[in-house]
């Protein structure tokens, strides 16, 4: 049985608005309900948990009566840290579960359905996949004195959600105490000394953050 882990923990300060990210529309529907929707139509069966903060829940729940939104999910607690989030999503997958859990963030509504298999797929297979796209803006490292150097955009890569792993490496993953070095799921894991396998990602699976980026998700929407 195979598991996605949506975490949802915004609250919208650089969108400038009193309603957390993950509850702003986009064409008429609250983002964090599109998100939930791909990953739906990927696999009706994946087991769904959404991470949020506790102060949310209740008006998620009554976001989710007006539109009518019935794809079942399991609703948790979310943490302090994006390490405290997924940790406390995965504490509700069962301890002998077995298969893929994913974790994807709640303000990437248009990840596609392509890029959520070949993650799958490629868990399944490797134990832990996250999607990745090309750099194409050249990259400067700054050093102390503020100057820097330009690097080989080659040698790096965009990384995208859902971030897909064996359930038990995962759970062992978790187990251990937060590090500074946990930017995302994924280096979690590889703090274990498990690789981490790299799969094709998509441009449109963009992360809500600014109110730029609603303008650009209206236009992906109106264009799909």
């Amino acid at each position: 049985m195979d598991y996605i882990i949506i975490v949802a923990g915004g609250k919208g300060l650089r969108m400038g608005s009193e309603i957390p990210k993950q509850f702003l529309p986009i064409g008429g529907k609250p983002a964090l309900m599109r998100t939930m929707e791909r990953f739906h139509e990927y696999d009706e069966a994946l087991r769904t948990i959404l991470v949020l903060p506790r102060e949310q829940q209740d008006y998620w729940h009554r976001l989710c009566e007006e539109h009518r939104f019935d794809i079942e999910h399991t609703v948790v607690d979310g943490g302090d840290t994006r390490f405290a989030s997924s940790r406390n999503g995965l504490h509700a997958v069962p301890d002998d579960a077995e298969g893929v859990v994913g974790m994807h963030d709640g303000v990437r509504p248009f990840v596609s359905v392509e890029v959520i298999r070949r993650c799958y797929d490629l868990a399944r297979r490797c134990g832990a996949a996250i999607p990745v796209l090309p750099v194409t803006d050249t990259l400067r490292h700054i050093d102390k004195d503020g100057c820097g150097h330009n690097v080989l955009r080659s040698d790096y890569r965009i990384v995208q959600t859902p971030q897909t792993f064996d359930i038990q490496l995962a759970k062992r993953a978790f187990q251990q105490p937060y590090q500074s070095r946990f930017t995302d799921d994924a280096s979690v894991v590889e703090a274990l000394g498990h690789k981490v396998e790299m799969a094709e990602g998509n441009r449109e699976n963009i992360k809500l953050t600014t109110p730029f980026d609603l303008q650009v998700a209206e236009w992906i929407l109106r264009n799909a």
